[in-house]
């Protein structure tokens, strides 16, 4: 799968395209609204980029390929793209496919911006060929847990998968709400049904659940069953990792799917920038564009300026990493070395903790920013 440059533009005098290779997630069990609003910022930031004269006069072309939320499928995938003659690489929601992304462009020599994923160690060792626009799940997610504590949470309990990243978040939660008096308790939404897990709430004295878990299996049953015991009517359900985001959700769980507050990746208002991108997001989508969306817009901003500044050679636009500073749709991106992230990062995106408005569950509240 590719996305061919624009016609538009200046002339391309040997009509070769500067290609970057993209991953994302677009089949189950990759989390496929994810992936498929990443690439719509992917492709529409390349068409604007094209119709602007491209890179140098040269065509900016996307090699898009399907991660399928499975990292040997993505390994492979590095490895094909970086034969194929890419300059970089872009995309990834899925952390664990992140992460193998980072390797395969570490070992490879080739630069990798990553648009979505968000745990912390996203490579074993500090390198020079990777960096990162989504904040570090460490950050948001003790922006997370300030949200909770702040709201007089000090029980709570986690439906937990086993994963990499879950486990990260895990660990986060605990150490922020235990330092503030608190305890995290996990249950284990493998082996414990939704019934289970509501019996589990109720024994614990829990007042709030998060969901650290898939979508929409088994975070949808699970919301379905908190939401009709009548013990629980207190209780926050929250999703940290933004399942709430997207249409799929409300569409699923209609009524039972507001007031779950979840981690955005946006500013409180959009600039002009932000606003212009998100109609043209808006029409090639069909819907309200979520932060991905924007995040895979502001990949190729960035790819875009780096390549025009310090030309295709991979060591030059790994070199460039630090030297950014681009306007993007949230706000300047500019990269620098932060403690704990071991990749160049953009250190930090704006957070917010928001959730569907009850009243209106097409409508998002803002309820805390970071």
């Amino acid at each position: 799968m590719s996305t061919s440059p624009s016609s538009s533009g200046a002339a391309h005098p040997d009509g070769s395209p500067v290609r970057i290779g993209a991953l994302v997630p677009l089949t189950r069990p990759g989390w496929v609204e994810a992936g498929r609003h990443v690439l719509a910022g992917l492709e529409t930031a390349v068409r604007e980029v094209n119709d602007g004269g491209g890179i140098a006069g040269r065509p900016l072309e996307l090699l898009v390929r399907d991660s399928a939320a499975d990292p040997q499928r993505a390994e492979a995938a590095v490895e094909e793209l970086a034969g194929l003659g890419v300059a970089a690489l872009a995309g990834e929601y899925h952390s664990v496919v992140a992460r193998a992304v980072a390797a395969r462009a570490d070992a490879l020599g080739l630069p990798y911006l990553c648009s979505s994923a968000v745990l912390d160690a996203l490579v074993e060792q500090p390198t020079p060929w990777v960096a990162r626009l989504c904040p570090a799940q460490s950050h948001g997610w003790r922006t997370y847990a300030d949200f909770l504590l702040g709201a007089g949470h000090r029980r709570i309990a986690v439906a937990v998968q086993p994963s990499v990243y879950w486990a990260a978040g895990t660990r986060i939660l605990r150490e922020h709400v235990a330092a503030q008096g608190g305890t995290v308790v996990e249950l284990d939404a493998v082996a414990l049904a939704p019934d289970a897990v509501c019996e589990e709430l109720v024994r614990h004295g829990a007042t709030a659940l998060l969901l650290l878990v898939g979508q929409p299996d088994p975070a949808v049953p699970i919301v379905r069953s908190v939401r009709r015991d009548r013990r629980l009517a207190g209780v926050l359900i929250g999703a940290p990792a933004g399942q709430p985001e997207f249409a799929e959700w409300a569409a699923l769980l209609g009524d039972d799917g507001a007031a779950i507050p979840f981690l955005r990746y946006l500013p409180e208002q959009l600039g002009p920038l932000g606003m212009s991108v998100e109609a043209a997001l808006r029409e090639r989508l069909g819907e309200a564009p979520s932060f991905v969306a924007f995040e895979g817009y502001d990949t190729v901003t960035v790819l875009a300026e780096v390549l025009r500044s310090h030309g295709t050679d991979r060591a030059r636009i790994a070199e460039a990493w630090p030297q950014v500073s681009v306007e993007g749709t949230r706000g300047r991106i500019r990269f620098s070395r932060t403690p704990g992230v071991d990749v160049w990062q953009w250190a930090w995106p704006p957070v917010q903790v928001v959730d569907r408005d009850p009243a209106a569950p097409d409508r998002f509240r803002v309820l805390h920013s970071g």
